[in-house]
């Protein structure tokens, strides 16, 4: 019996007896490279969808849908759609030209508003697609290759029992030409892993809590809140632990992972949406819990420089009105029909001039 995570908070020492690190890693934490095409195909018994948040990502979505379309084109995955949220760049046109359905986050649920971060563009596309499973892929990756999906996949494929799967990975830190090994990561290492070895150590066996390589059920993934921005990977493992326990869950390594790295201004903003969506979860706070954004400032030679960050959260896709459900899956299809033909989706555009 999973004991939730509330009741937990106020004996570490029970929680460590349940679900010991050792255990949980020698059964739950699995190498990409256990899992082949050839494999999964014989294991496959539920639809995929891969969702791919997208915002200027024009130099490296390329070689990630080169990876993705053939796994799409060997039956491992149904549908492949990215969510672009109207990046200026050769985004959607890359896109297009690899054979993915595209469609603009702003266009998806617009009841909800316009494009507002990576955790909304993940819950619009949630809505726009149907797969059993979906697999959420970050597009940013600079040594993307197929193993990401094959890895993500199998702990679902193979176990029933299991419901959600986090990527993990080495993460270097790379200026010019140099790499410092495990030096990337840094609003992981300075605010999520000392956030949930204090108040959620079960948790704490997970390598990368907030890697963007995320898989789940679509039964699962529906009943979750979503925070719009950056916040959406710690809560959703938080949620999901809450909901079904870490018993349930499982990561995948992956290797090494390149990705961009953001200056340390932009990583404060990171940080205080990390820190607002785990408070929420953690402390229930009443200051937090209908707070829309914060203000963070962030000082410099001319003053403090202060930035909006939302706090906003969607509500779980299962109490969305069905009537706006399904123009969001209508949408979707249409843009799964549009690129079978090499076009655009009605409504969106294959050149960044036109797709703001």
């Amino acid at each position: 019996m999973t004991v939730p995570l509330s009741d937990r908070a106020a004996n570490h020492g029970s929680l460590h007896h349940e679900v010991g690190s050792s255990t949980w890693s020698a059964g739950n934490s699995l190498p990409a490279d256990r899992y082949d095409l050839e494999r999964l195909l014989e294991l496959k018994h539920e639809t995929v969808s891969v969702v791919l948040p997208a915002r200027e990502v024009g130099e490296t979505i390329g070689p990630v849908l080169d990876a993705l379309v053939p796994l799409r084109a060997g039956g491992l995955v149904e549908e492949i759609l990215v969510v672009d949220a109207d990046s200026r760049d050769s985004t959607v046109p890359t896109s297009v030209e690899r054979g993915a359905a595209v469609l603009r986050e702003s266009t998806l649920l617009p009841e909800f508003g316009g494009a507002c971060g990576k955790g909304d563009a993940m819950w619009r596309g949630l809505a726009a697609t149907s797969g059993d499973i979906v697999v959420y892929l970050d597009t940013d990756t600079g040594d993307f290759d197929a193993r990401f999906l094959l890895g993500m996949l199998g702990p679902l494929f193979e176990r029933s029992e299991c419901q959600f799967v986090k990527g993990t990975f080495r993460r270097p830190f790379k200026v010019d030409d140099v790499a410092v090994p495990d030096g990337g990561g840094r609003v992981t290492e300075l605010v999520a892993r000392p956030l949930l070895n204090l108040f959620v150590p079960e948790l704490a066996v997970f390598g990368q809590p907030l890697a963007g390589e995320t898989a789940g059920r679509r039964a699962l993934l529906e009943t979750l809140d979503y925070p719009v921005g950056y916040g959406v990977e710690i809560a959703m493992m938080i949620d999901v632990a809450k909901r079904v326990g870490v018993e349930a869950m499982a990561q995948v390594d992956l290797g090494t992972r390149q990705n961009r790295h953001q200056p340390l201004r932009d990583l404060s903003v990171m940080a205080l949406a990390v820190l607002g969506a785990a408070s929420r979860r953690l402390h229930g706070s009443d200051s937090l819990r209908d707070l829309a954004s914060a203000t963070i400032a962030l000082p410099g030679e001319d003053g403090a420089e202060r930035r909006e960050v939302s706090l906003a959260e969607r509500p779980p896709l299962a109490t969305v009105s069905s009537e706006e459900r399904r123009a969001a899956r209508s949408q979707g299809l249409a843009a799964l029909a549009a690129a079978a033909e090499g076009a655009t989706a009605p409504g969106e555009s294959a050149s960044p001039s036109e797709s703001g």
